[in-house]
């Protein structure tokens, strides 16, 4: 039953966004080489993805930052703001890019480079659409250290973890901003994983964060790592 279950699970739906049509091809072949994912859509533009997003309800966007028109921030933004169930993950050339820092602000999920291999990709997709962040490579870090620390509070947007998290849950608080994962966590602050995943339900729902990349930009942001 259990085999049968997993085949009728439908696949996750990524909607692909590049303005280099080679990119989206490519990008294409990787996904539709695995059995549970599966390309709902392409788009050149912003301005594409935002009303693809609206139309397909995608599961995933793979954004790239640049291009014509409004471009992969203002169009993260928007389609988050629109499709809250839709997680981005933004694909960018450089590590440290002021653009793709800027879409993390906007709602997304995820900061990858162009030239990941294609299982670290597959992999970002899975565990986002599983409503997880991908915290590596550690050019997120990087790239969260380098334009918060420049500004600490320019955008910090939330309460200050300090004065809302309870002593247990800012413990668990700052385990995410150091980039472990739950079951890290959870042998580090000897509680169950059940709990861990309480505690970081808990934290996302009074800082009124996303997922947990905003969480790690809340923590630069007001100087706590």
């Amino acid at each position: 039953m259990g085999e049968t279950a997993m085949e009728q699970a439908a696949p996750i739906r990524v909607l692909l966004v590049d303005d280099h049509a080679l990119i989206r091809t490519g990008n294409t072949l990787v996904i539709e080489s695995t059995d549970d994912l599966v390309v709902a859509g392409e788009a050149a533009t912003g301005e594409e993805a935002v009303a693809l997003a609206a139309r397909l309800h995608p599961d995933i966007v793979l954004m790239d930052v640049r291009m014509p028109g409004i471009g992969g921030i203002e169009a993260t933004r928007r389609i988050v703001t629109a499709e809250p169930r839709t997680k981005v993950i933004v694909l960018t050339t450089f590590d440290i890019d002021e653009y793709a820092f800027g879409s993390l602000r906007a709602g997304a999920s995820a900061f990858l480079l162009k030239s990941s291999p294609a299982e670290v990709l597959t992999d970002a997709i899975r565990t986002v659409a599983r409503g997880e962040s991908v915290l590596e490579p550690r050019v997120t870090r990087r790239l969260i250290e380098t334009f918060v620390d420049a500004d600490p509070l320019r955008e910090a947007e939330g309460p200050d973890p300090r004065t809302v998290l309870s002593p247990r849950e800012l413990d668990v608080f700052l385990g995410i901003a150091e980039g472990l994962t739950n079951p890290e966590i959870s042998a580090a602050l000897h509680l169950s994983p059940a709990t861990i995943k309480t505690h970081v339900n808990r934290i996302l729902a009074r800082l009124g964060a996303r997922d947990r990349v905003h969480l790690v930009i809340l923590a630069y942001a007001y100087g706590i790592v």
